[in-house]
């Protein structure tokens, strides 16, 4: 006589709950609020960057806001032209939101412990910020707008 095996699936974590509803209603905030306030006007209630405004250079982070606002409007070409590494950046972030929330398929296993490796964005967000300065092209073409 066999024994069955049965299968035992790990329940939904209140932590993992807390994680998801957590993001989605951040990310649905963050887009009402990015789909109904325009950063590009006089008015808008998105601060500006205090880094350019007291230099007068761009930071790493320069046209996030603009870029994401144009994002959620549909406008692709115009969020990359206000920061390129932001919207690379994106599909990263959405992923690692996922993967830390227990969505881990394999094939992420190693775009995970990519962008896991802190020597990445010590790498990454300086040479970003400096070469988005420089004033010829390609670098100005980083510059935002």
């Amino acid at each position: 006589m066999s024994q069955g095996t049965t299968t035992v699936t790990n329940p939904i974590s209140l932590r993992q709950v807390g994680w998801w509803l957590g993001g989605v209603l951040l990310a649905v905030a963050g887009v009402a609020a990015l789909y109904s306030f325009d950063p590009n006007t006089t008015d808008s209630p998105f601060a500006a960057c205090i880094f350019q405004t007291l230099t007068g250079f761009w930071c790493a982070g320069c046209g996030i806001t603009r870029a994401l606002h144009a994002l959620v409007h549909g406008d692709i070409v115009r969020a990359f032209a206000m920061n390129p590494l932001a919207m690379l950046l994106v599909p990263c972030a959405a992923l690692a939101w996922a993967w830390g929330g227990g969505w881990q398929p394999a094939w992420a296993a190693p775009i995970i412990r990519f962008l896991s490796k802190p020597m990445l964005w010590v790498v990454l967000i300086p040479t970003y910020w400096i070469a988005r300065n420089l004033p010829w092209a390609p670098f100005s073409w980083m510059a935002p707008g």
